[in-house]
C-alpha cells in the first residue's frame, strides 16, 4: 500500500467484514494488515481487497491462542425488591342509590 488512502480504505474493508474483532497495521512500511477474529471467510476479504483497494497477498492464516484466565471470586449478588407494575388499587364505595332513596 503506497499512501495512507489506500491504507485507510483497507482498514474500512477489513473493519466491515462480519466476525473481525481487531485489525492493525503491521509489516516495515505499514504495508500488511493483520486481522483477528472468528469465522472470517479470508478468501472472500482477499478477493474484496483486491477488488476495491490494490494486489493484496494472503500470507497466513493461524488460530488464535486463548487468552489465560484467571481465578477470579463470583461476583457478588444484591438483594434487589420485586417489580411493582402500575398504580395501587385503590377500591372506593359509592352509594349510588342513595340520591333515590329516602331514609
Amino acid at each position: 500500500m503506497h499512501h495512507d488512502k489506500c491504507r485507510s480504505k483497507a482498514l474500512k474493508i477489513v473493519v466491515g467484514t462480519t466476525g473481525v474483532e481487531s485489525a492493525a497495521l503491521t509489516g516495515e512500511g505499514k504495508d500488511q494488515v493483520e486481522v483477528v477474529g472468528d469465522g472470517i471467510d479470508s478468501v472472500k476479504l482477499t478477493r474484496r481487497l483486491r477488488k476495491k483497494v490494490a494486489r493484496a497477498e494472503l500470507v497466513s492464516v493461524a488460530e488464535a491462542k486463548p487468552a489465560e484466565k484467571k481465578d477470579e471470586a463470583p461476583p457478588v449478588m444484591g438483594f434487589l425488591p420485586p417489580p411493582w407494575y402500575g398504580f395501587p388499587r385503590i377500591t372506593t364505595v359509592v352509594k349510588w342509590w342513595s340520591r333515590w332513596s329516602k331514609v
